[in-house]
């Protein structure tokens, strides 16, 4: 099982970043796919979920209106659209399959 995240980066704030996570190992389209963040200090928190068929879709209130997460189960692929960045969505960005499965996680620093 291998979940490997990519996108992440240094962007001022009010940029955008598209993270990716590609998944093999496993029957992809058959979990819900998660975003998980950590930032120093803090516990791991859920950022957003979307269930096996991409229909039903959940957000972190501090993270509403300005994060989109979108799955392409031909690709075993789930992304995650991060507009509107701020200084406190610096942390490292956890891809998560079914609560359960975990990749590597990617760093996303914003600063001016």
């Amino acid at each position: 099982v291998q979940l490997v995240e990519s996108g992440g980066g240094l962007v001022q704030p009010g940029g955008s970043l598209r993270l990716s996570c590609a998944v093999s190992g496993f029957t992809f389209s058959s979990y819900d796919m998660s975003w998980y963040r950590q930032a120093p200090g803090k516990e791991r928190e859920l950022v957003a979920v979307i269930s096996t068929g991409g229909g039903r879709t959940n957000y972190a209130d501090s993270v509403k209106g300005r994060f989109t997460i979108s799955r392409d189960n031909a690709k075993s692929t789930v992304y995650l659209q991060m507009n509107s960045l701020k200084p406190e969505d610096t942390a490292v960005y956890y891809c998560n399959a079914g609560y359960y499965y975990w990749g590597q996680g990617t760093q996303v620093t914003v600063s001016s």
